[in-house]
């Protein structure tokens, strides 16, 4: 017997990721592809499986640690019969995905007959199934979506990405008008229908919802609603929903297919010892906002509960946060979080870092929390706190639905924690089966699913049609952009300098600050500022390519995808410098941040030298 080292593996562009559960401990049998911990980064949680079957013998972290590529989490005592499936199953990341095994799941065998036929069957309504069936419509194949929802558009749409955008522009308007007084433009306070800004959100959502509906009868794309889940290898059963909601109606139907696309998406985690009360919500909850409190709990300092809080607070309530971690909306920089803590200080009471939430009680007057946190110069003396709440919004991840799919009846492989591994043709362990989005892994976003989606339909078509060119479409985005919608946003793509520094990646930055943009002052927001790296290896002798870059301050968001841009086409600084920005906008930013680290930039002062 041996005693080895189980270590994280690749997982993609997460340099570090924090564990929030430890799923096993010492003295446990573990199976190859076992999951171990999950970790967590700034939206969504993936479990990190076994490469190794034994018994663990010391566990090297614990909940809380941060975790990279190559960090030891525990020892394992190997049984001499015992072989590596590191090669076989490692937590997929969107720019580097393994290629999955050979089928290890038994296909079940469908006998019955079947009400409808397609091409492709997508399963999951939202932006990845929806683009999915549409691209796949488009290349000429007869496709059908399954979606249990009454409208097309999934989390995303109905009650995700939009809606809170919708919410965090009216909180943005009101912000600003209050602004509005140092100009010397004076408002009277705001008065807040909620009635009409639900309205307000709804109309949103379905002017979006019924246009998708629209795009689908172009496309004769059939939409059968309803839950779907793998009755064989080629056909799905269809438990039919109706309503506004998810109530079944107790018909089922039988779809055949000749491939399909798994796009089942996630769910929101929920603490386990939290309570059933209508005053702890999720994020869907809280875009029903049914009303405003007067004191608020956000559990996990991410970027869904920071939107979310910032509507809440302009509304009027008054936040508290709590983060296990040591700071909010990991991820992006820690200079980037820094400028928008700054700006948002005034909407908390408290913020509670390196702080775990540890049991909650329903009491007539609100929600009950306690907290410990574990002070660093006593760690063995935890510091108790009980604070009680109006509302709490459970905001601390989201788990894929990969065990809620009979996808074993399909012969899909689905990890312990609800994640289905894909190839770069995103093909699963099945060759005709294919999956999207949430439920492949990191990062859990809207905009990756799509492209994703693509890649999947013009695989499948071309394989079916015999189009060499599309059967060779495969996902390979160097780089996916992360987006903070909060006020100021806070954007970033590509290498990050937290990052760079862990990994000694010798970079130039060239920083340009928005304290020299003229439309930033004239906007009353030169708050932010743009920031840009480049490869300063020396091999790259001074004129090395963009490697990441990030943005803090109004509409950042918005301007992110040039530096995303910037990095697939491999653009140096002066390519991006020499590219003429219109003035006076934020976007040229982007353009004197490289001419800083070019250093040709004349909007700032010159280098002392």
């Amino acid at each position: 017997m041996a005693i080895i080292d189980i270590k994280v593996p690749d997982i993609g562009d997460f340099s570090e990721v924090a564990i929030i559960e430890v799923l096993v401990k010492p003295g446990d049998t573990i199976r190859a592809e076992q999951s171990l911990v999950t970790v967590e980064s700034d939206k969504a949680s993936m479990e990190i499986p076994s490469s190794h079957a034994g018994v663990v013998q010391e566990l090297r972290v614990q909940l809380g640690d941060k975790v990279a590529e190559g960090s030891v989490l525990l020892t394992l005592q190997e049984p001499q019969h015992a072989r590596s499936a590191a090669s076989e199953r490692q937590p997929v990341a969107a720019h580097d995905r393994q290629t999955p095994s050979a089928i290890d799941v038994q296909a079940s065998n469908w006998a019955g007959t079947a009400d409808l036929e397609c091409d492709l069957l997508v399963l999951g309504g939202g932006p990845g199934g929806y683009s999915a069936a549409f691209r796949a419509a488009d290349l000429g194949l007869k496709a059908v979506i399954v979606e249990r929802y009454a409208t097309l558009g999934g989390v995303c749409l109905n009650v995700g990405c939009i809606p809170s955008k919708a919410l965090l522009h009216v909180a943005a308007v009101i912000d600003e008008v209050r602004h509005l007084s140092t100009a010397g433009i004076d408002f009277g306070a705001p008065e807040v229908n909620l009635e009409r800004l639900r309205g307000h959100k709804e109309k949103v959502i379905g002017k979006l919802t019924g246009g998708l509906a629209a795009m689908a009868r172009m496309r004769k794309v059939t939409t059968v609603r309803g839950y779907g889940a793998f009755v064989g290898a080629h056909h799905l059963q269809v438990q039919e929903t109706t309503g506004a909601g998810q109530e079944q109606t107790g018909s089922k139907k039988i779809i055949a297919f000749k491939k399909a696309i798994i796009a089942a998406g996630s769910q929101a985690l929920r603490l386990p010892f939290m309570p059933e009360d209508p005053r702890v919500i999720d994020a869907t909850g809280a875009l029903a906002l049914k009303e405003i409190p007067k004191r608020m709990l956000i559990l996990g300092g991410g970027i869904i509960g920071l939107e979310m809080g910032t509507v809440y607070s302009t509304l009027g309530a008054r936040l508290d946060v709590v983060e296990m971690l040591d700071g909010l909306m990991q991820g992006a920089d820690r200079d980037l979080v820094k400028v928008w803590q700054k700006m948002n200080a005034h909407r908390f009471d408290r913020i509670m870092l390196g702080t775990q939430t540890i049991g909650a009680q329903a009491r007539p007057e609100g929600i009950e929390v306690s907290f410990a946190r574990v002070a660093k110069e006593h760690p063995s003396a935890p510091q108790t706190d009980l604070q009680t709440y109006d509302l709490v919004l459970q905001a601390v991840g989201r788990r894929p639905n990969g065990k809620q799919i009979g996808a074993e009846k399909a012969g899909v492989t689905v990890t312990d924690r609800g994640f289905i591994d894909v190839d770069r043709q995103m093909r699963t362990n099945v060759p005709h089966i294919f999956a999207i989005g949430d439920i492949v892994g990191q990062p859990m976003l809207a905009h990756k699913a799509v492209h994703e989606a693509h890649v999947a339909a013009e695989v499948i078509a071309g394989e079916l049609q015999g189009d060499k060119a599309l059967a060779g479409a495969a996902f390979d985005a160097r780089v996916i952009p992360s987006v903070a919608y909060t006020d100021p946003e806070v954007a970033w793509v590509g290498l990050t300098e937290d990052q760079a520094k862990a990994q000694g990646i010798r970079v130039k930055k060239g920083l340009f600050p928005w304290t020299a943009s003229g439309r930033a002052i004239a906007n009353g927001r030169d708050e932010g500022y743009t920031k840009l790296l480049f490869d300063d290896a020396p091999e790259a002798r001074g004129h090395g390519k963009i490697l990441g870059g990030g943005m803090v301050g109004s509409h950042a968001g918005d301007m992110i995808g040039e530096i995303a841009l910037a990095i697939e086409m491999g653009a140096d600084a002066v390519d991006i410098a020499k590219t003429i920005h219109p003035h006076p906008t934020l976007g040229e930013s982007i353009g004197m941040a490289a001419e800083i680290a070019h250093g040709s930039c004349t909007d700032v002062p010159p280098v002392k030298k």
